[in-house]
């Protein structure tokens, strides 16, 4: 059921980079390897995906909501299984894991298209 429209799913996106970048310190678990860098790689590829996707939040518009909602999901599951995949676990996983399936829901429930009244017109 795809009950996200893709203006809310922006803006989704850039506040879900930002928590990622800054969950390290907020959450206090960095400690400079792979539990710390894995969400602030993450977050800045959401906020770089954001930028380049062809939605109302986009900037440059180069990459399709289908593409761009398939790299969500592939980011939500890398996120989530990063604390075994990288061998951290035993330190922190539960906001990677959290964070992760956050973000392969909201992949899956956002609308795939904008409808035209609601994207804003190129000159």
């Amino acid at each position: 059921m795809r009950i996200i429209p893709t203006r809310t799913h922006g803006i989704i996106d850039y506040i879900f980079g930002v928590v990622l970048i800054l969950a390290p310190w907020v959450l206090d678990f960095a400690a400079g390897g792979a539990e710390t860098w894995v969400p602030v790689i993450i977050g800045a590829v959401v906020i770089l995906s954001s930028m380049f996707t062809d939605y109302e939040m986009g900037v440059s518009r180069q990459i399709s909501m289908d593409t761009h909602l398939t790299l969500d999901a592939i980011i939500g599951i890398v996120l989530a299984i990063s604390p075994w995949l990288f061998g951290f676990a035993a330190m922190i996983w539960v906001p990677h894991l959290v964070l992760g399936a956050a973000a392969f829901l909201v992949s899956l429930m956002t609308e795939k298209v904008s409808s035209p009244e609601r994207r804003p017109r190129t000159a």
